[in-house]
């Protein structure tokens, strides 16, 4: 497979389809197979896209942070299996440890909501401290015991942040700085607070969702008071690289320029839980890790903030790394997420499947009997996004939807898969009406 030929020419697919405008990049045994830049880094289409354009990497970030723990072990300022409570003795959240909080295996709560409220009451985005109020004063209780089950946790990420600062007597962006990214050789890459601190990053990729057939920037959409009330936070975010640097990061790690190979066998280790499971199918310190016959054994991120997807593939059994940065998300969920997968494939040497938008999945002409029957107003407790209203119009069947994260409600047509199954353009997720319920990730009944 001329893997340069078949990578720009699924690029340029799902360009057209509106799934992807941004920078991609995969480099084997140390050399360029294939890399290139498409659409415009600006609102206003007037300025292309460059294969230098920077990106908030968003969680892709959080293996710099695990870095920076490991760099803090090497020196002998704390051991993974210590307390975080000895560091940090204002915590009531006994028997957590730094290998917990690396792994997600904690229990902590998310500061999300609590960020956001301090920011309403601030009239600004708290910095990083912030976090450890909400720990020490937030009087939430524990998600599970530490090590009995795994669930992502963005907090225990910022409270790393902190706890390198105490430890190195050195801001976290100056500590990645000197330690990481300038011994790496990733000259442009860095750790900026763009709303918070009014930072311009020159070459910064604007990034934009799709909010009622527009594009626009984060900041002004349903997602601004997530944007704005976390531009403070550090640690599970808001480092800026591109496709170069993190092709830097790359081979600094295969020739032990940052860490050392023992090290670096500890963070590309699945952590295990109390029970023996691998928590999370794969996740080490800062990478989940994937190994599967037919694909290969490699270390790996995404990254997904308002605006921007990343994706950073460091292979573990080849000389082969992938990057993907994107600035400009949810047009279609569904088709982002092949066209990732089919990039993966293409890396692999493998045949892509056709980016595939939600809209091809649907029936032309389906049965619209019992659409009248799931309309209603539904209830429930969900983590992530909320049915909370749907109704007929036009023929054909829509959605209220609430996101917990954004704090917001949006429109959504719901397109039909089949039967009592549906989707929407605005996650991946499938939505199934049972008798008075639908399930959509959660379960939610119907009320009226």
């Amino acid at each position: 497979m001329d893997k340069k030929t078949a990578m720009e020419n699924y690029v340029r697919e799902a360009h057209e389809k509106g799934v992807f405008t941004g920078t991609w990049l995969l480099a084997e045994n140390g050399a360029l197979v294939s890399k290139g830049a498409i659409g415009y880094f600006d609102a206003a289409d007037s300025r292309p896209m460059r294969e230098d354009t920077l990106f908030d990497i968003g969680s892709v970030s959080k293996q710099f942070t695990a870095a920076a723990i490991m760099l803090l072990r090497r020196r002998g300022l704390l051991s993974l299996d210590d307390e975080i409570r000895k560091f940090f003795p204002g915590i009531p959240y006994k028997g957590v440890t730094v290998r917990n909080l690396l792994t997600h295996t904690g229990g902590l709560p998310d500061n999300f909501a609590f960020i956001r409220e301090t920011a309403k009451k601030e009239g600004s985005a708290p910095d990083n401290g912030a976090t450890l109020r909400f720990f020490e004063e937030g009087g939430e209780e524990p998600r599970f015991e530490p090590g009995e089950a795994w669930e992502y946790c963005n907090s225990g990420y910022s409270l790393l942040a902190l706890l390198t600062e105490k430890l190195s007597g050195t801001a976290f962006a100056d500590f990645l700085k000197k330690n990481i990214f300038e011994p790496a050789g990733m000259a442009s890459t860095g750790l900026y607070h763009r709303i918070k601190d009014g930072a311009e990053i020159e070459n910064l990729a604007v990034g934009l969702t799709y909010e009622g057939d527009n594009w626009l920037p984060a900041e002004d959409s349903m997602w601004k008071s997530l944007v704005v009330s976390l531009d403070g936070t550090e640690g599970a975010g808001f480092v800026k690289s591109n496709i170069f640097d993190l092709c830097a990061w790359d081979r600094a790690l295969r020739d032990g320029k940052v860490l050392t190979k023992e090290e670096q066998e500890l963070m590309f280790t699945p952590a295990k839980l109390k029970n023996g499971e691998i928590g999370g199918g794969g996740y080490g310190f800062g990478f989940g890790i994937f190994e599967q016959e037919g694909v290969g054994h490699f270390a790996w991120h995404e990254g997904e903030w308002p605006g921007y997807r990343a994706w950073f593939g460091h292979f573990l059994d080849t000389d082969r790394v992938m990057v993907i940065l994107c600035s400009r998300t949810g047009f279609d969920e569904r088709g982002m997420e092949a066209f990732f997968n089919g990039m993966l494939l293409i890396a692999l040497g493998h045949e892509p499947e056709p980016v595939t938008l939600t809209e091809d999945l649907a029936e032309e002409d389906p049965d619209r009997s019992a659409w009248e029957s799931f309309c209603g107003e539904y209830d429930g407790e969900p983590e992530g996004l909320m049915i909370k209203k749907v109704y007929m119009k036009d023929k054909e069947l829509f959605a209220s939807i609430y996101s917990v994260e954004a704090d917001g409600t949006f429109e959504a047509k719901l397109y039909p898969f089949g039967g009592n199954t549906f989707g929407i353009k605005g996650d991946s997720d499938e939505i199934e009406f049972g008798d008075g319920s639908l399930s959509f990730g959660d379960e939610f009944k119907k009320i009226s």
